[in-house]
């Protein structure tokens, strides 16, 4: 009810209902429009305006909330431009004066950092390309080839400058690669005329795999044997073809050998995948839990909707590892159990007040619906009671065990209807406060 009246005076306070339709004040450099007509009554179109406003505001809400926790805060501008573009159109009811000075915020302060990191991209960038022409001139072929492999990670890593140089920058670093690679071409195609020189270089390669065939760092060694086998492609040269499939199948035993190694070290992550995949729909059904324990503060139909689609909505989720599996999934059956029960206990209500006369004072609906509850947790207990009785007298015989485990359920089934009751009991009154306190 609080929340209720909260809304009401929110939507009068920045919009206002003229004959039937329901209009926004006017705002900043917005107008007064109409955002809705009255469908039933004024006091619940105003509701339902304001209702909308506060959606929007949540959406505002999230989405600054992970601008502030992401790094790459740039990626978020359009979003919030995209968000402060809808404010002079949205059909709500509220302060849209507010959430246009925090987007506005947000997008100055993401300017501001997109140009200060375009700035610190070209002190990089820079960095970079004088790496990189100071190795075009170097013989050293495979250290010049390693380290500007290495810058050319960082240069596509390193993100973007100013669009009026980047074109120059761009061209001044690969004008740098191209110099070296142009070098050591040259030089290779000098060396395949010394065939005697070949055979050298093969062994080398044979043996920088063999020494990393039993790696442990896999990122980096995969990389390193990905060069290796592109410099074996590149040594050329002329040997016997027997010996040159000697040497091949030597060179690459080692590197099946690594990657053998390797995909076992994959298979052993995929567990650890899984169990990230437990934890995520942990948090999933957690989640709903979360939206089944509300809905006791919306319309009864609407609760009751809600909560077999959060039902269904369960079912798609995943499994959860233990006993976090038995605890999220009592207090997701807690929460909704209160839903139906709470509904059944207004259609018993309705079907008792009377249809014509005074209206029954709040103290008399009170008194209605928790006497409806105590008669309810009465009938629980007697049938509660009847199943104990019968699973007393049940033998322990083998062939009794599926009949004993379905009592038993029943019996857990009831004791949650009679907990949930008086949790109810305990609603009612709290939601009729206003009432004569009764014991």
């Amino acid at each position: 009810m609080e929340q209720q009246e909260h809304l009401l005076n929110q939507a009068r306070q920045f919009g206002y209902i003229e004959d039937t339709q329901v209009w926004l004040k006017p705002f900043m450099d917005f107008p007064a429009r109409q955002v809705g007509q009255v469908k039933d009554t004024p006091e619940a179109a105003l509701v339902y305006f304001a209702q909308r406003f506060e959606a929007f505001r949540a959406k505002v809400d999230d989405l600054l909330a992970r601008i502030d926790e992401s790094e790459n805060k740039g990626s978020f501008l359009m979003k919030a431009l995209h968000l402060k573009e809808q404010i002079g159109s949205y059909d709500g009811l509220g302060d849209f004066t507010e959430l246009h000075n925090r987007l506005t915020a947000a997008e100055d302060n993401i300017r501001t950092l997109v140009a200060r990191n375009r700035e610190k991209n070209l002190a990089t960038k820079i960095s970079i390309i004088e790496q990189a022409e100071a190795l075009s001139n170097t013989v050293d072929w495979q250290a010049g080839a390693d380290e500007l492999k290495d810058l050319r990670q960082a240069w596509i890593k390193t993100g973007p400058v100013h669009k009026d140089i980047t074109e120059e920058i761009e061209q001044r670093f690969q004008a740098a690669v191209d110099r070296f690679f142009a070098r050591r071409k040259a030089f290779q195609a000098d060396k395949k005329a010394m065939t005697n020189r070949s055979l050298d270089k093969y062994k080398a390669l044979i043996q920088r795999s063999e020494a990393l065939q039993n790696s442990e760092d896999w990122e980096e060694t995969t990389q390193k044997l990905k060069v290796l086998q592109q410099e074996w492609k590149e040594i050329g040269g002329s040997l016997p073809r027997k010996q040159a499939n000697e040497l091949w199948t030597r060179f690459r035993a080692a590197h099946n050998r690594f990657f053998d190694r390797l995909k076992d070290h994959i298979s052993s992550k995929r567990v650890e995948v899984k169990d990230n995949y437990m934890d995520d729909n942990l948090g999933r059904k957690r989640a709903l839990v979360a939206e089944a324990e509300a809905l006791l503060e919306r319309p009864m139909h609407e609760a009751v909707n809600r909560a077999k689609e959060l039902q269904a909505a369960w079912k798609k989720v995943g499994p959860v590892r233990g006993p976090e599996s038995d605890q999220v999934w009592e207090a997701f059956l807690g929460a909704c159990d209160k839903v139906f029960e709470l509904s059944a206990l207004e259609h018993y209500v309705r079907k008792r007040l009377p249809q014509d006369g005074p209206k029954p004072t709040s103290q008399e609906q009170l008194n209605l619906r928790l006497t409806a509850l105590r008669d309810f947790i009465k009938y629980d207990r007697q049938e509660q009671a009847v199943l104990e009785e019968n699973l007393g007298k049940l033998s322990d015989a083998p062939a009794n065990e599926a009949f004993r485990n379905m009592l038993q359920s029943k019996i857990r089934t009831f004791e949650r209807k009679i907990r949930t009751k008086n949790d109810l009991m305990d609603l009612v009154r709290r939601r009729y406060e206003g009432a004569t306190n009764i014991s």
